[in-house]
């Protein structure tokens, strides 16, 4: 497995090894040696696995957790095609606002670790898309946020000829400058702090 530090900190890229024959592939999205080689330490306790299947045009998120408690995730594409966003909300960090983009798929299988504090957020490339959500915590509504996918300030780029559907909730999400002026978005050294009892 190839492990890509990315350059936002805390978030990581595995491109596992993909065995194909005449049956189909087979592939790992986790593997534990290369993840403590490449992060340092073995991934966080599981607390929650969970998928979606999306059409696609589907467009999920910016979606991230309140801090504390937070919710670091682990997340891979089994079938379909995604492009996956990563943007960095923590205030205080040197790359705070910036985002990154990675396709992940069944047929080139990658995965992210997306620490607390950076915002995720998918479209669906192709019908019946699957994403995969390995994660530090359970579902608690009160504290799960959005932000905006078309915010001009986030500045995601949205690739065109796609019929974007997305939830209520994402539709009205605020803005990058609205979240922040409502005390929604996290703080660096906070997630810093959360980071570190998640790997005691």
């Amino acid at each position: 497995m190839q492990v890509n530090e990315l350059d936002i900190e805390g978030c990581f890229e595995f491109t596992p090894e993909v065995y194909r024959d005449h049956r189909g592939l087979f592939s790992s999205p986790y593997q534990d040696n290369p993840f403590v080689e490449g992060v340092g330490k073995s991934i966080f306790p599981v607390r929650d696995i969970s998928y979606n299947i999306s059409d696609r045009g589907v467009l999920r998120g910016i979606h991230f957790t309140k801090v504390p408690p937070g919710r670091a995730k682990y997340v891979y594409c089994p079938t379909g095609r995604v492009n996956d966003y990563l943007v960095d909300l923590r205030i205080g960090s040197p790359t705070f606002g910036e985002w990154r983009v990675a396709e992940l798929s069944g047929e080139n299988p990658k995965s992210l670790m997306i620490p607390d504090g950076v915002g995720h957020a998918f479209l669906a490339l192709e019908p019946n898309s699957m994403l995969v959500y390995v994660m530090a915590g359970g579902y608690v509504p009160e504290h799960e946020y959005a932000i905006s996918p078309f915010d001009p300030e986030v500045g995601l780029e949205i690739p065109e000829g796609y019929d974007i559907a997305q939830s209520e909730r994402d539709r009205a999400a605020p803005t990058l400058a609205q979240a922040r002026e409502l005390g929604m978005l996290p703080d660096y050294e906070a997630c810093k702090q959360v980071e570190a009892e998640l790997w005691r």
